[in-house]
C-alpha cells in the first residue's frame, strides 16, 4: 500500500470512530463515554505507526509517552465534573478543560525532557 493510501485510511478509520462516538453520544451517552475511554485511538495509533515505520523503539517511546499522557489528558473532565456545583456555559467549560489540557502538556513535556 503506498503512503497516500495508507494515510487515507487511517484518516478515515479514525473520522469513522470519532463521528460513530459523536453520534452514539446522543442515543446512549454512558455507553459512548466507555467507548470513548477505551484506548482504540492509542492501539490504532500504535498499529498504524509501527505498519508504518518498523520501528519498535519509537513505538516503545509512543507508547510510554500515551502512558503518561492519559492520566493527564483527564484534567481535561475536571471543570465538567465541577460543574455540577459552578453552573459555568459550555463555553466556559470547554475553554477551562482546554486550559487544563495545556497545562497537562507542559508537565507531560517537562515529564519527557527530564529523560
Amino acid at each position: 500500500m503506498n503512503a497516500t493510501a495508507f494515510f487515507v485510511l487511517k484518516v478515515i478509520v479514525s473520522a469513522l470512530m470519532i463521528t460513530g462516538a459523536s453520534w452514539l453520544s446522543g442515543k446512549k451517552p454512558f455507553l459512548a463515554g466507555f467507548l470513548i475511554a477505551l484506548p482504540l485511538m492509542s492501539v490504532l495509533a500504535i498499529l498504524f505507526s509501527y505498519i508504518e515505520y518498523r520501528d519498535m523503539n519509537k513505538v516503545n517511546q509512543f507508547a510510554a509517552s500515551i502512558f503518561a499522557g492519559v492520566p493527564l489528558s483527564l484534567c481535561f473532565f475536571v471543570p465538567f465534573l465541577l460543574n455540577r456545583w459552578l453552573k459555568m456555559n459550555f463555553a466556559m467549560t470547554f475553554g477551562a478543560g482546554l486550559l487544563f489540557l495545556i497545562a497537562a502538556y507542559f508537565v507531560h513535556t517537562w515529564i519527557f525532557q527530564a529523560k
